[in-house]
């Protein structure tokens, strides 16, 4: 499947920019091949219009944020949230004509980022219920390009037949190749996955989850959101959760921008937040490594690749898609 090609995909919501980087002025960003500009507005919310001036076709991003408007670069002309024109120094005394404006898309925030949909929405922004609630923290992790495509990574993170063999630095465990248990359910727009896996405890892991042993078990409680993010929520033996939310943006077919954060009931004080992020940052490294050796286009038909028992997560993610885009009259679009 070629996410640039199937526009369904153009309706839902994905993060694009930590709010704390439009701090700076405009940042330009391409989403599902489409170059995009964002800025703060006059209130502090987040904006995102086409990153292409209607006037003379320069970016937008090269230019600054006046007033809660971003200008253009070239010739000053002015334009709002909306992708108005409300401002061309050349003609001060004249109206200003409807034509002369830029695609505006939604954009709000969530989470700590700038999340955009270039078309009207299927769904809304994924609800994390535990970031409002004061017994969890919520730790920013990483943020930065993957050259793969987003649905690999999601079927990575329910793919419980590969950290024996992948994560051998971290927490796959030899005596649990595969997981203890694995259990299903969907709704229209997720999918719903517990499983417990054996795994082994390094030191930095025995620090974080506060735990002395070699070796423990994780209860794990994934949800997928169509299309593109993930939440796994992981329970320890002595009531610790961690929760991680992992959203691959599109940033063209062969590119995605990873954005990840976790949730955890504990403290500063109970364990540092850079510790939390080296073990998970080590864990991601070694999923990358991998998931960049594999084809961007991932075929929707599963009669393309071979598939075992540890894989249904990732079967069900391809059928659901391909459900969607014959709901919304499209075909998967392939390399050819």
């Amino acid at each position: 499947m070629l996410v640039t090609k199937q526009l369904v995909l153009q309706r839902f919501w994905y993060p694009v920019v930590p709010i704390a980087q439009l701090l700076n002025g405009p940042q330009s960003f391409e989403l599902l091949g489409q170059k995009i500009v964002l800025w703060l507005d006059a209130s502090g919310k987040p904006a995102a219009v086409r990153d292409r001036c209607c006037h003379r076709s320069a970016q937008l991003s090269k230019g600054k944020v006046v007033n809660g408007n971003i200008v253009c670069p070239y010739h000053g002309w002015k334009f709002d949230s909306n992708g108005a024109c409300v401002h061309v120094p050349q003609a001060e005394n004249s109206p200003i004509s409807t034509s002369y404006k830029v695609s505006a898309y939604h954009c709000a925030e969530r989470y700590g980022y700038a999340w955009v949909c270039l078309a009207d929405p299927l769904k809304d922004i994924p609800e994390i219920p535990e970031v409002a609630d004061p017994q969890y923290r919520l730790i920013h992790e990483f943020y930065e390009p993957w050259h793969c495509a987003g649905l690999r990574v999601m079927e990575n993170e329910f793919d419980t037949a590969h950290p024996t063999f992948v994560h051998t630095e971290t927490f796959g465990s030899e005596e649990h190749p595969v997981p203890d248990s694995m259990e299903f359910s969907e709704t229209e727009w997720e999918l719903h996955f517990r499983s417990v896996l054996g795994v082994v405890n390094p030191s930095l892991q025995k620090q974080n989850l506060k735990m002395a042993q070699d070796k423990t078990v994780r209860t794990m409680h994934m949800t997928w959101f169509m299309p593109f993010t993930a939440k796994l929520r992981i329970a320890y033996p002595n009531g610790l959760v961690h929760i991680i939310v992992n959203t691959t943006t599109p940033i063209n077919d062969s590119t995605s921008q990873i954005v990840q954060f976790c949730v955890r009931n504990d403290t500063e004080q109970d364990t540092k937040g850079e510790d939390i992020i080296a073990f998970d940052r080590k864990v991601t490294l070694e999923d990358k490594a991998i998931l960049e050796t594999t084809d961007f286009d991932v075929p929707l038909d599963i009669n393309q690749e071979q598939h075992m028992l540890t894989d249904k997560p990732g079967i069900i993610m391809r059928r659901k898609l391909a459900a969607l885009l014959k709901k919304h009259g499209e075909v998967e679009q392939i390399r050819r």
